[in-house]
C-alpha cells in the first residue's frame, strides 16, 4: 500500500505481530482446535441458529475456514491475516460457493475484493486484535446493505484470568496483544459507526467436554440470569443505523401522504357487530393500499355483513376472503399470501387497537425504526373492561418471558397488531421450516421468525378499547397453557442451543 505521493505506508507493527503468531502456530492452533472441539463445535451450532442457510456472509478473521463452511452460505467470503490459514481454507474449502482471501479485515482494498454486498458479516474472536474497531466497523458499510447483520462475538473480560493462566501453564498459546474489549465498549464504537444494536448473546459457560454436565450448563442453566454472567463468550449482533439507509425506503407516511402500498389483514369470526363501524374507522393510506377482511367460519352473519359492506364501498379497497382452515394463524398466513401491499399488517376486527392507529405503524417502519413493529397496549389507561385483570397479569408475565426468548424487548406479545415489510415477511416463511407449524395465532410465528432472522423489533404504544360486541375467542386458561408450551418449544430453539 502506498500513501498519495506514492511512497509506501509503514507496515502496523501490531498488526505485523498478529500475523507473525498466527502464520508461526498455524499447525499447533489446528491441533489445538481439535483438542476443544466442544467448544467449536458449541459456537458453530449457535451462529448456524443466528446466520440461517443460504445467505451471502463475510467471515473476517476467518482462520482456516471450518466456521465460515459450516454455515452453508449460498456464497461465503473468508478474509485472514495468516497465509497457511487461507491456503489451508481454500484447499478444504474453497470452490464456486466458497472463497478465501488473505489480508487485513480493515483494508478497504481488501474488503472491495470480497465483494458483496453480503446479509451476513461475522467478527468471530477478531475484535481483540484489530488495531482500530470503530474504523474496521466503519469500512464494512461498504460491502453491507441495509438488512445486513454484523455479528460480533469476543471473549468476556470475566474469564481473562483464567485464559491468562491457561497461557501460563501452556495449555494455550500466549496470544499476542489483544483490547480486551467489554460488550458496552463494542456496542459504543457500533453507534459511532452508525450502526446499531439489535441483540446481544451470552453463551457457553462450560467450555470443556464434561459428560452431561456441560450440555445441561450451556444449554439451559447457562441461558438463565444471572448465570449467563458467567458465559465464556458474548454476541452482539447489530444492522446499519436508519440514518445510513436514508433513500432505502420511501418518505415517512402520514395518513393520506403517498408511501409505502399497505395490505391490512382483519382476521373476523364472529364479528358482525364490528364490521360496520369498522370499515367506516378504516384510514386513508397510500394509493395502491388494501384491506383484507378474513371470514374465519363464523355461526353469526360476519360474512354477510363483510360482503355487504364490500358492495356498499365500492371506491374503497376492501376485500374478502373466506378463511379455508382454522384459527387466527391460518388465517394470517393465508390473507399474507394473497396480499399485495409493500408493508403487511395485522389489524383485530373487535377493535381493541383502533384502526385510525394504522399509520403510525406504517410510519415506524418507513423511518427504519425497526423491521417489525409490535403494538403494545400496556402503557396508557386502558378503557373500561377492555383486559381483564388475570389477562393483564398474563400479559406481563409473558412480555418478560418474551423479551428473554427474542433477545428484545417486547412490552406486549399479545397485542394482535403487528407490521412487517412484505420481504421480510417472505423470509419468515422461507425459513418456517426451522419452527414448524406450531402456532394459532400467527403473532408468535412471526415474532420467533423475526427473532431467527435478527429483525430489529420495535414497540409502538396503543390505547386499547373495550369490546362492543359479542365475546372473545380468547380462552383464558386454554391458550395460556398452549403459550407456556409456544414458549418452551420457542426456548429449545432459540436460547437452549
Amino acid at each position: 500500500m502506498t500513501g498519495s505521493d506514492d511512497t509506501p505506508v509503514p507496515a502496523d507493527p501490531i498488526l505485523d505481530e498478529v500475523r507473525r503468531f498466527y502464520e508461526a502456530h498455524h499447525d499447533g492452533i489446528e491441533r489445538s482446535r481439535k483438542r476443544h472441539r466442544y467448544y467449536y463445535d458449541s459456537l458453530a451450532r449457535i451462529l448456524r441458529v443466528r446466520v440461517p442457510e443460504g445467505q451471502r456472509v463475510l467471515d473476517l478473521g476467518c482462520g482456516s475456514g471450518h466456521l465460515l463452511a459450516a454455515l452453508r452460505p449460498s456464497h461465503g467470503v473468508g478474509v485472514d491475516v495468516s497465509a497457511p490459514a487461507i491456503r489451508e481454507a481454500s484447499g478444504r474449502y474453497g470452490g464456486e460457493r466458497l472463497r478465501f482471501l488473505e489480508g487485513d479485515a480493515s483494508d478497504p482494498d481488501v474488503l472491495a475484493r470480497a465483494g458483496g454486498p453480503f446479509d451476513t458479516i461475522l467478527l468471530v474472536n477478531l475484535v481483540t486484535h484489530l488495531t482500530d474497531v470503530q474504523a474496521t466497523l466503519e469500512g464494512l458499510h461498504a460491502v453491507s446493505h441495509a438488512r445486513t447483520r454484523v455479528l460480533i462475538y469476543s471473549y468476556s473480560r470475566l474469564w481473562q484470568p483464567l485464559l491468562r493462566l491457561a497461557e501460563v501453564l501452556g495449555m494455550k498459546y500466549r496470544q499476542p496483544p489483544e483490547s480486551w474489549l467489554p460488550p458496552e465498549e463494542i456496542e459504543n464504537m457500533l453507534s459511532l459507526a452508525d450502526f446499531e444494536v439489535v441483540r446481544d448473546d451470552k453463551h457457553v459457560v462450560c467450555p470443556v467436554r464434561v459428560p452431561l454436565l456441560a450440555d445441561l450448563a450451556n444449554r439451559y442453566l447457562g441461558r438463565l440470569p444471572p448465570f449467563d454472567q458467567l458465559s465464556l463468550v458474548f454476541g452482539i449482533i447489530a444492522r446499519p443505523a436508519p440514518v445510513r439507509q436514508r433513500g432505502a425506503r420511501p418518505a415517512p407516511v402520514r395518513a393520506s401522504a403517498s408511501g409505502p402500498t399497505v395490505s391490512v389483514v382483519i382476521p373476523c369470526r364472529n364479528e358482525a357487530g364490528h364490521i360496520r363501524p369498522l370499515v367506516e374507522s378504516l384510514p386513508a393510506l397510500a394509493e395502491g393500499s388494501e384491506f383484507l377482511f378474513v371470514e374465519g367460519h363464523s355461526t353469526d352473519d360476519t360474512a354477510a355483513v363483510i360482503q355487504q359492506a364490500v358492495a356498499d364501498n365500492p371506491g374503497r379497497p376492501l376485500r374478502f376472503l373466506k378463511q379455508p382452515g382454522k384459527g387466527k394463524g391460518d388465517a394470517v398466513r393465508f390473507a399474507f399470501g394473497q396480499a399485495k401491499g409493500d408493508v403487511l399488517l395485522i389489524l383485530d376486527s373487535e377493535m381493541g387497537v383502533a384502526p385510525g392507529d394504522v399509520p403510525k405503524f406504517v410510519d415506524a417502519l418507513a423511518r427504519g425504526k425497526g423491521e417489525m413493529v409490535n403494538g403494545s397496549r400496556l402503557v396508557y389507561p386502558m378503557e373500561g373492561k377492555a383486559m381483564r385483570f388475570l389477562n393483564l397479569l398474563a400479559n406481563k408475565f409473558f412480555a418478560i418471558l418474551f423479551s428473554w426468548l427474542l433477545g428484545q424487548q417486547v412490552r406486549d406479545t399479545l397485542c394482535g397488531t403487528k407490521a412487517l415489510w412484505r420481504e421480510d415477511y417472505e423470509r419468515i416463511a422461507a425459513n418456517r421450516a426451522y419452527f414448524g407449524d406450531f402456532d394459532p395465532f400467527g403473532d408468535f410465528d412471526l415474532l420467533f421468525g423475526a427473532s431467527r432472522l435478527n429483525l430489529r423489533i420495535v414497540d409502538l404504544a396503543v390505547r386499547y378499547h373495550e369490546r362492543r360486541y359479542g365475546e372473545t375467542n380468547i380462552s383464558r386458561f386454554r391458550h395460556g397453557w398452549l403459550l407456556l408450551q409456544m414458549s418452551g418449544f420457542a426456548a429449545r430453539k432459540l436460547k437452549c442451543l
